[in-house]
């Protein structure tokens, strides 16, 4: 059955994965394949460790975007090492706990298995996938790891990692005032486009009464689009305005097995949507992309008749916006902050956004109810033309650096209320 499996996902990346050509050459599948067929005949080959190998496969392509992860269910779940961290210079700071009650906020790791962390980066920067410390994410490599030595309140001491089963995601998304006129929402994915809505009008009076928003989108997941079309027209000034869509302009592989993954999501989709106008502009989209281009490989997702603008008529309420960004937002999140730096009267601070998009349009294939892979099926053209070097993400219209200043006091909040008060 693995072996089955893996044939199919090397398959995936060699035609349906929109970087297939890009990337030509820069896995080796054989490796892995052999390894699988090895322990699957030895009968040693666990859903788990199978999930590692493919993990280890797809590290090859060098794409933040790709997944591959364990369905959750009663007898299959999935394991991490109960906390988050974040490297500033030559420590790993903690800046979340779940469940790894040995550690707390602001403890810093020096070392994993006595190698110093930034001896650490140079041997795992095919994980990290990064040049900057702040927007590095460690957690596959720290689970390579068992042997920790923490430094807390003045003292170093070391402890032996465990693998706990990982929390549930708590989604969150509010609107609460935190001043006589200021609103903080906080959205951390765009997975429903009801969920928002929901949020909108229940909160519609405050919105267009009040002077001053700020929306959090620090730790946003992603999700679709169509999620947060209810909430655009606050972002912009009350008239017709045209935001260019040219960064965003890519092909699109409508390969077969891509169209139809996409149109059964999309059916999906189409049942959590309320509002009718954007039910439409859904159904449109599959018609006119996936169902008229399947098997016909790379298309432009835009037509030469259609122009590279998307128009937004404003509203005159909130006056002032504010969006808190960080690396942790992706994919959507990516997508609304770029919609955000383009109005003028919102500001965005904070550090770029993942910047995960090269490769978007997730497809999504599930086997036997226990495996998930999730793969681009679109390609941004502007990896064609842009600079090698070019830090990835969104740019915040102000840049405030992460230190671990931020683990205990909200340096991006406190910069906000600053700039809302000179306003």
């Amino acid at each position: 059955m693995y072996t089955q499996i893996f044939q199919e996902i090397i398959s995936i990346m060699h035609h349906d994965y929109a970087g297939y050509t890009d990337k030509r050459g820069w896995d080796q599948p054989n490796v892995y394949k052999t390894k699988i067929s090895s322990m699957e005949k030895q009968g040693i080959l666990t859903a788990n460790v199978f999930m590692e190998i493919v993990q280890e496969y797809l590290l090859d392509f060098q794409d933040p975007h790709l997944s591959f992860s364990l369905v959750e269910s009663d007898s299959q779940k999935n394991y991490d090492n109960g906390f988050r961290v974040r490297r500033y210079k030559d420590r790993l700071y903690v800046t979340s706990v779940t469940s790894e009650k040995r550690l707390e906020l602001g403890d810093s790791i020096l070392s994993l298995n006595q190698i110093p962390v930034l001896e650490l980066v140079e041997k795992h920067q095919r994980e990290l996938m990064e040049s900057k410390a702040e927007r590095e994410d460690w957690r596959k490599v720290i689970s390579k790891y068992h042997d920790v030595e923490v430094f807390h309140a003045g003292d170093k001491r070391n402890i032996t990692l465990k693998k706990y089963e990982k929390e549930a995601y708590k989604p969150k998304h509010t609107i609460e005032y935190i001043g006589n006129d200021t609103l903080l929402m906080t959205l951390s994915d765009f997975f429903e486009p009801s969920t928002i809505d929901y949020l909108l009008d229940k909160h519609k009076a405050s919105l267009e009464s009040t002077s001053n928003l700020i929306i959090d989108v620090r730790t946003n997941l992603g999700g679709s689009t169509f999620a947060f079309k209810g909430l655009e027209r606050y972002l912009y000034p009350d008239e017709k305005n045209k935001i260019d869509l040219s960064f965003y302009k890519m092909k699109v592989n409508y390969t077969k097995r891509n169209a139809d993954l996409m149109i059964e999501a999309i059916d999906k989709e189409l049942k959590n949507i309320d509002k009718k106008a954007d039910r439409e502009s859904l159904k449109r989209w599959k018609e006119e992309t996936w169902e008229k281009y399947r098997g016909k490989g790379f298309i432009n997702s835009i037509n030469e008749s259609d122009e590279d603008t998307y128009k937004i008529t404003g509203a005159d309420f909130p006056k002032n916006i504010i969006v808190l960004t960080d690396n942790y937002c992706g994919s959507a999140g990516d997508i609304f902050v770029y919609l955000c730096i383009q109005s003028p009267k919102t500001k965005v601070i904070g550090r770029p956004t993942m910047g995960v998009n090269d490769y978007s349009n997730l497809a999504e294939i599930i086997w036997d109810n226990q495996f998930k892979l999730m793969y681009g099926t679109s390609r941004m053209d502007q990896i064609d033309y842009r600079e090698l070097d070019a830090e990835p993400g969104i740019k915040p219209d102000i840049y405030i650096p992460w230190t671990p200043e931020h683990i205990y006091n909200d340096v991006d909040m406190e910069k906000a209320m600053e700039i809302l008060a000179r306003t």
